[in-house]
């Protein structure tokens, strides 16, 4: 069940497109032609350019949609078994406190060395001077 049909109905990929049109084969002999050779092939790599873009936007459109989805799934399932994560939660709000203290704790210290030396430094000064 997994035909072009099928996808394109779904919207999985893009059913609708003006490239489309210069993918279709031209049933008329064109006499060959040197600049025309060269247009063509350069319109060829811009439409294909242009088609990658649109094939690009159109997922991100589709994934976007999904996102949300996934989402609420997810608010559906915490909101069923919430009793399961409360407890991790307060332990995390514990941990989250350690960390905070700890960190100030070394930044207290940091300011005690840099006190340490500032005043080092000002009595050598102090003293060179005289």
């Amino acid at each position: 069940a997994w035909t072009k049909t099928y996808r394109k109905t779904r919207g999985k990929e893009m059913a609708v497109d003006a490239t489309f049109e210069f993918e279709k084969r031209r049933h008329r002999p064109v006499k060959y032609n040197r600049e025309l050779m060269g247009q063509t092939l350069q319109a060829m790599t811009k439409v294909s350019q242009i088609q990658q873009q649109r094939q690009e936007r159109h997922f991100e459109a589709r994934q976007k949609d999904a996102k949300v989805e996934q989402k609420k799934l997810a608010r559906v399932e915490i909101e069923k078994s919430i009793d399961l994560l409360a407890p991790a939660v307060a332990d995390r709000e514990q941990v989250m406190r350690n960390v905070v203290d700890a960190a100030r704790a070394r930044i207290a210290a940091r300011k005690k060395v840099g006190v340490k030396q500032s005043q080092r430094q000002q009595q050598t000064a102090t003293s060179m001077e005289e």
